[in-house]
């Protein structure tokens, strides 16, 4: 065996989970480490994201993105240090954003690669609330949530990397914001922490009495990230007018088939907005977002968590975790 100096290690998908994705659905691969041709970039792996879209992702099943081949190394989002470039543009030692895979180095074209000013924002930011997660939450209530001053907006998964931040906008915009998480701890840091008026613990019991209470004038805007029995739960609801942003359904995403839906028939009647979310169907919000999240988070204005995991080759462990709900915040792998 190579000395891990001259070698790539990588993870790639072994066969196509059925249910709960396993280790033994991925298998951790050695090749040389690349040399950049022209236009491209090799980076060295410090930080892997897990996101709950990985899941569609290794499914096979028609969606807006192509699946990851069997054989082929495992998608996602990474910041890494440039080693080699072959343009102009990366130099050896810069610190970036985009480069993609499940892997120890990754061979790149400069064009989808960003420098990061790592003194701005502690390197794991650019994966979580200065990522892709927390461009999608402003996205998500920019172009669909449009809160007002006034109204109750309802956050699930409200202390997940994509939740906390389109809850504090919420907040920020005026609204009366209730989150929905996983356990006493979540839902502590929800409201003392990140300020949101009230926070129903899913697990707790009765989820449609608790959700009544805390909205006593119904829900004007709903960010969806679970689905299941809590869209059930939160559609009856809704106000006249209200807006659903439709973000994620990770209460089905280990499912075989997928489960019959409530009766949409009242989205007439109460002229309600329902809109699916891809954040990269707008690439222009990412840099939007960074401008205008940075100062928050310098001034300490805009919070987030992480859960960080050690090792590649806990790559699939972290992604079973956010699957489950068992992360607090964003998840990384820390690669190198």
């Amino acid at each position: 065996m190579a000395s891990i100096e001259s070698v790539r290690r990588s993870l790639v998908l072994r066969r196509r989970p059925d249910g709960e994705p396993r280790g033994e659905d991925f298998a951790l691969v050695e090749d040389p480490i690349p040399v950049p041709g022209a236009g491209e970039v090799l980076t060295r792996t410090i930080l892997l994201s897990i996101d709950p879209y990985m899941r569609g992702r290794i499914s096979g099943r028609a969606s807006y993105s192509p699946p990851v081949a069997i054989g082929g190394v495992m998608t996602g989002e990474t910041v890494g240090e440039v080693l080699a470039s072959g343009d102009a543009g990366f130099v050896p030692g810069d610190i970036v954003v985009g480069s993609r895979g499940w892997q120890t180095h990754s061979l790149s074209p400069a064009a989808v690669l960003a420098k990061v000013d790592q003194h701005a924002a502690p390197l794991g930011a650019w994966l979580g609330v200065l990522g892709m997660p927390g461009t999608t939450a402003y996205s998500g209530m920019k172009d669909i949530g449009r809160p007002k001053a006034g109204e109750t907006a309802v956050i699930s998964a409200a202390s997940g990397a994509v939740g906390s931040v389109a809850g504090q906008l919420a907040k920020r915009a005026g609204c009366r914001v209730v989150g929905i998480a996983g356990g006493p701890d979540k839902c502590l840091w929800v409201q003392e922490a990140l300020g949101f008026d009230d926070c129903v613990d899913h697990r707790s019991g009765d989820l449609e009495s608790a959700l009544r209470q805390a909205c006593p004038n119904g829900i004007d805007v709903y960010f969806e990230n679970v689905g299941g029995f809590m869209q059930e739960v939160v559609f009856g609801l809704l106000n006249a007018h209200a807006r659903v942003v439709m973000c994620g359904m990770i209460a089905q995403y280990n499912a075989a088939e997928f489960p019959s839906g409530p009766n949409l028939g009242f989205v007439v009647g109460k002229r309600v907005r329902i809109e699916g979310l891809i954040v990269a169907d707008k690439p222009e919000r990412f840099a939007e977002w960074r401008a205008l999240a940075a100062p928050w988070l310098r001034d300490g204005s805009l919070l987030h968590r992480q859960t960080i995991i050690d090792g590649l080759e806990n790559a699939p462990e972290a992604l079973r975790q956010v699957l489950r709900g068992g992360n607090f915040g964003k998840m990384l792998v820390r690669v190198g």
